[in-house]
C-alpha cells in the first residue's frame, strides 16, 4: 500500500505545482466574478456528478462565507433544484437541464462557471451556448485539453491533469482560490 500512497501523493503534488501556470487566467476569472458581483449580478455553476458537487460547494462558499465574515455573494448552483432538473429533463431532455435554467435566470453581466472534467458534457456545453447567446460571460473548468468547452468559453481553466480524480482535486482548489479572491476584493 505504501508505494501506491506515495506515488499518488507525488502525482497530486506535481499537479498542484503545475497549476501555478494558470495564475494569469485565474486572475482574469476572478475579475469576471468580481465585476459581476459588484454590479449586482451572479455567478452560476453547473456540472455533472462530482462537478455538480463542486458547483454546489462553490455556490455555498459565495452565498455563505468562505473565510471572511461578509455579506452574502450571489452564487447559484444550477444542480440543486430537483423539481427544475426533473421537469426540464422530462420535458426537454437531460441535455437541456442547465441551459433552460440559464435561459430563465441568466442576465448580461452574469458569469456561468461550467465544470466538466472532459470539457465535452453535452448539458454543460448547451448551457454555455445559451449563456453566450444571452450575454452571460462563460468560464470553462476542465481537464487537460479542455474539450469543446475550451473553444466555446470566454476563459478556460484547463487543469494539468488527465485522470478524473486528479482533475477534480484541482478544480476544487481553483474554486476555493477564486472564492478567496472574490471575497477579499468585495470585502474591502
Amino acid at each position: 500500500m505504501k508505494p501506491f500512497i506515495e506515488s499518488q501523493c507525488d502525482e497530486i503534488a506535481a499537479n498542484f505545482v503545475a497549476l501555478k501556470a494558470l495564475a494569469p487566467v485565474v486572475e482574469q476569472v476572478a475579475c469576471l466574478w468580481i465585476d459581476a458581483l459588484q454590479a449586482g449580478g451572479k455567478v452560476m455553476f453547473c456540472g455533472n456528478g462530482g462537478s455538480a458537487a463542486d458547483a454546489q460547494h462553490l455556490a455555498a462558499e459565495l452565498s455563505g462565507r468562505y473565510e471572511l465574515d461578509r455579506p452574502g455573494l450571489a452564487g447559484l448552483a444550477l444542480t440543486t433544484d430537483t423539481s427544475a432538473l426533473t421537469a426540464i429533463g422530462n420535458d426537454f431532455g437531460f441535455e437541456r437541464v442547465f441551459a433552460r435554467q440559464v435561459e430563465a435566470l441568466g442576465r448580461p453581466g452574469d458569469v456561468l462557471y461550467a465544470i466538466s472534467t472532459s470539457g465535452n458534457s453535452p448539458n454543460v456545453v448547451a448551457a454555455v451556448e445559451t449563456a453566450r447567446r444571452l450575454g452571460v460571460k462563460t468560464v470553462a473548468v476542465t481537464g487537460a485539453g479542455g474539450g469543446r468547452l475550451k473553444e466555446l468559453c470566454d476563459l478556460a481553466l484547463s487543469v494539468p491533469a488527465t485522470k478524473a480524480n486528479h482533475i477534480q482535486e484541482l478544480h476544487i482548489a481553483l474554486g476555493h482560490l477564486l472564492c478567496g479572491l472574490a471575497e477579499r476584493a468585495l470585502n474591502g
